[in-house]
């Protein structure tokens, strides 16, 4: 007979699945910031116009009672005029994503928001049926910011204006759906948060015990295995020396405590491991999520 502790039951009743919304493009040089196209081309090569496709990727964590989304792409709400920037393709979405899990929007209870960006954000608001307003894409749910990032947000500096859209934003309060991360630390039962200030500032990184690992959504602070190399910050990062920083300590601490990295942008991979090498940390295993 086989007897088995709590921990263990807890740690495997825990499920988790990737949510793909979509890809768009992005100017490979804003990605990269100071690093030459000869060097992060290698990982992400451009097409003719200088630009890289890059992934979407949501988390679903389902826990219990709890079905925690993470983030949840660009969204459908915005006109031609804009979209057309990003260049959007594929042929899966976040709605789709969920049916194929056997999931509608309506049995998520908690969207976790790592920041305001319209990439990241922009599913949790939808056009009501006659288009004449907004409300929740997900009806019974606590939406998660912090304070301090929403306060970024809602008055923006003129550096990241164009990313946090008020459609995408001011709705959510206006439900009665948003709710604030009070500080660093655990949220929900094995999930944690880490605040970084780098990228903007408040951008809030779960770290989730899944399966006797430590699984880190890293959304932008380390958007694929391309900015693993410490000098490959994005220019869209407000504070590039805060990420210089952030960045390190969670490469180092990634490599010591073996974390699997889940990659929110990584066009090629969904998962990732590091290992400290004679040049630093540097990219050691690539997997998908169900692969753990």
């Amino acid at each position: 007979m086989t007897f088995y502790t709590f921990e263990k039951i807890k740690l495997f009743n825990m499920k988790m699945y990737t949510i793909n919304t979509g890809y768009f493009k992005l100017d490979g040089g804003a990605m990269f910031g100071v690093v030459p196209k000869v060097l992060w081309s290698k990982t992400n090569p451009a097409d003719e116009n200088n630009l890289c496709t890059w992934a979407m990727r949501s988390l679903l964590v389902e826990d219990g009672n709890k079905l925690i989304l993470v983030d949840n792409g660009i969204g459908n709400k915005q006109d031609d005029k804009f979209l057309k920037h990003y260049y959007l393709h594929g042929d899966v979405s976040l709605n789709s994503s969920l049916e194929n899990l056997g999931y509608s929007p309506s049995d998520i209870t908690d969207v976790f928001l790592t920041h305001l960006h319209f990439d990241h954000c922009g599913g949790s608001v939808k056009w009501n049926k006659d288009r004449s307003g907004f409300e929740m894409a997900f009806k019974n749910a606590k939406y998660w910011s912090n304070k301090d990032h929403w306060q970024w947000a809602i008055q923006p500096n003129n550096r990241e204006k164009a990313s946090f859209l008020k459609e995408n934003i001011i709705p959510i309060q206006e439900s009665g759906h948003l709710n604030f991360v009070e500080k660093e630390g655990e949220l929900f039962k094995d999930f944690s948060t880490l605040f970084v200030n780098g990228h903007t500032e408040g951008q809030m990184i779960p770290h989730i015990q899944y399966k006797g690992k430590t699984l880190v959504f890293a959304a932008d602070l380390l958007p694929s295995t391309g900015h693993i190399p410490l000098p490959y910050v994005m220019g869209y990062d407000t504070k590039p020396l805060v990420t210089l920083t952030e960045k390190e300590k969670f490469l180092n601490e990634a490599a010591d405590k073996e974390y699997v990295i889940f990659l929110q942008h990584d066009n090629y991979n969904e998962c990732c491991t590091v290992q400290h090498t004679e040049k630093g940390v540097r990219l050691k295993d690539t997997f998908k999520l169900n692969e753990l």
